[in-house]
């Protein structure tokens, strides 16, 4: 099956390159650092999640949102206020995502320099925007995208405006993503098609149901097979 004359709308973390992992990597680190006889890990990780969801709608996405469900977390697991010396060392555990180099997905590279000789493409992503600027920056892919939007959140209304913004038809445009949350099910509620690519390592606030029925989702095993139906 071959789509001809589409709109091809990207997600960027965990799709064009990881992202998740290296937060997975602080949150096993934080938890280590934190275990104690009384700790039970799998309670200590649904609180820890818990809190970021709850941060995530207030304040939303990116580094700094984690680093306060990090210091918010250890006050509901000690019950108390952290100390300064507490807090350094929570800081220290995620000192590594001040790195913003990029571990692009196998193939990313290539295919989007097929598909753009195909299709447009454009680029939607959420999170902290000097921070998914930094990130788009390291991964020298921006060039293959005619537009680039950060956003705060993707939900139906951001679909919606991004259709609007760029005179997009909504049957011709597909939003191509690891997210059922933010990728497929909002762009699906705002009449857009959908490629779900599932990355094992995505955001458990990320997960979702899709409609196994609902033909105008695409689900492919890896990013390279975009270019057997694109």
């Amino acid at each position: 099956m071959t789509y001809d004359d589409q709109v091809l709308v990207f997600d960027a973390d965990d799709t064009l390159w990881e992202n998740n992992v290296r937060f997975e990597r602080v949150v096993t680190a934080f938890l280590d650092w934190l275990a104690r006889p009384t700790l039970d890990r799998a309670e200590a990780r649904t609180i820890f999640d818990d809190v970021q969801r709850a941060n995530a709608g207030v304040h939303g996405y990116g580094t700094r949102m984690f680093l306060r469900s990090l210091g918010d977390c250890f006050e509901r697991l000690a019950e108390r206020p952290a100390t300064d010396a507490e807090r350094r060392e929570i800081e220290q555990l995620a000192s590594s995502l001040a790195d913003r180099t990029v571990e692009l997905v196998p193939g990313v590279a290539e295919t989007l320099s097929e598909l753009g000789t195909r299709h447009d493409l454009l680029l939607l992503t959420k999170g902290e925007e000097r921070e998914q600027r930094d990130k788009i920056d390291a991964s020298n892919l921006a060039h293959h995208f005619r537009a680039v939007h950060v956003v705060a959140e993707k939900d139906p209304d951001t679909y919606r405006w991004l259709v609007e913004h760029h005179s997009l038809t909504p049957e011709s445009t597909w939003m191509i993503g690891n997210s059922p949350r933010s990728d497929v099910l909002p762009a699906r509620a705002a009449g857009l098609n959908a490629v779900f690519v599932p990355n094992e390592s995505t955001w458990v606030l990320e997960h979702g149901e899709l409609d196994p029925t609902d033909d105008r989702v695409l689900t492919l095993r890896a990013f390279p097979d975009l270019l057997e139906h694109f």
